[in-house]
């Protein structure tokens, strides 16, 4: 039993009373979504790809339309020549394919697309930074190689005294067409001119200085302004500063990618900062005010009696600003680690065992513990003996 055929419309997700351009956007998000160049070796996909573009090839065209609105699938059985059974071969994809795969691999088509109106390629480039430009900011100076047009011929990459002459294979349009067949049935497809390189110009004389090109390679160079909060990785647009486009497009732009710096004491996580600052015993132990280093400068925190070591700390808006807002910040924060002294001097050794004795003994556990065991009982008179035979 064959499988009973969705509703067109539903196929397409549109109201039977939608217009041409509203099938058409439809049509074209499904493609999108289910091609099988999308979708390689998507048996599902391909199958909902068929299926939509059945649905589009009838209600894309009035005759057929008004065909299945009176008499439904049954207009069109028996219909060969196509996928499935279904005839495309009078419907036109060329349109809808030729934004589809442009947006596949660059973008979309350009308005001007039928002119050989191109946008020009971006420029990349990379300036280093310091852990303190990147938390506030700063101005940087770029250097670059460009192309700038051509004085000598204008930019017509013509030697001086001739004239480009219009492309004989694309009529001067700087796109010839084609077709090809599919699964679908025949597809028309547009491409740019092999013999003009889509300019729809053939230069017979070629200008000595730019040879044909129209365009003479020049240094410059750039004020970058580098936003407070940029991090690593991150990059700057220069609008309009890259390559130049074709006939008349225009100008890619200029992309600075930002490398920071590492910071001998800072760390930084998203918008916040982290360091670890040591701490004296003496101060763990009873207390008392500690100087911070931060990106703002020093500032004195004071530390609670009792602190233990890994202890964090946080110090609110001192860490980086948001790029939305500068005035917005991260904050910072300070794990506190307790040194041990490597040197000591005699005096400094006996008041450290006065005061270890003062506070539990810790430096005679252990001998205090040998004599307990061999005593056989504890402080509190226990026995703590124990019989590893039996």
């Amino acid at each position: 039993m064959a499988e009973q055929k969705r509703d067109y419309y539903e196929v397409l997700g549109v109201d039977k009373n939608a217009d041409e351009a509203a099938i058409k956007k439809a049509y074209r998000g499904l493609a999108k979504k289910y091609h099988p160049d999308v979708n390689p070796g998507d048996a599902e996909a391909e199958k909902k790809f068929k299926e939509a573009s059945e649905a589009y090839a009838v209600l894309s065209d009035p005759e057929k339309r008004r065909q299945y609105d009176q008499f439904g699938h049954a207009a069109f059985e028996g219909g060969a020549g196509g996928a499935g059974g279904f005839d495309f071969s009078g419907t036109d994809f060329s349109d809808i394919f030729g934004d589809i795969f442009g947006d596949f691999f660059g973008g979309g088509r350009s308005r001007g697309a039928n002119n050989g109106l191109m946008r020009g390629a971006n420029l990349r480039t990379s300036i280093r930074i310091t852990f303190e430009e990147a938390v506030f900011g700063c101005e940087k100076e770029i250097e670059l190689t460009v192309k700038e047009t051509c004085k000598t011929c204008k930019g017509s990459g013509a030697k001086p005294g001739t004239s480009p002459e219009t492309c004989s294979k694309c009529g001067g349009k700087g796109q010839v067409v084609f077709t090809s067949q599919s699964f679908f049935g025949t597809v028309r497809n547009v491409q740019a001119c092999p013999d003009c390189q889509g300019t729809g110009k053939i230069i017979r004389e070629k200008c000595p200085d730019c040879r044909g090109t129209g365009y003479v390679p020049m240094k410059k160079r750039y004020a970058v302004d580098i936003p407070a909060g940029i991090d690593n990785g991150q990059c700057k647009r220069l609008p309009g500063l890259g390559e130049p486009g074709t006939n008349g497009g225009a100008r890619g732009d200029v992309l600075v990618e930002v490398v920071v710096g590492r910071h001998p004491i800072f760390q930084r996580q998203d918008y916040n900062i982290f360091s670890t600052v040591p701490i004296s015993f003496a101060v763990a132990a009873l207390g008392g005010e500690i100087v911070i280093d931060t990106v703002d400068g020093k500032v004195i925190y004071d530390v609670k009696p009792g602190t233990q070591t890994d202890t964090k700390v946080r110090l609110k808006g001192k860490g980086v600003p948001t790029l939305r807002n500068k005035e917005v910040r991260g904050d910072h924060y300070v794990t506190l680690v307790v040194q041990v002294p490597d040197k000591l001097s005699h005096e400094a050794k006996e008041l450290l065992r006065q005061f270890d004795a003062e506070s539990g003994d810790s430096l005679n556990a252990a001998k205090n513990m040998d004599k307990d065991e061999k005593s056989g009982e504890t402080k509190d008179g226990k026995d703590k003996k124990k019989k590893f035979w039996k």
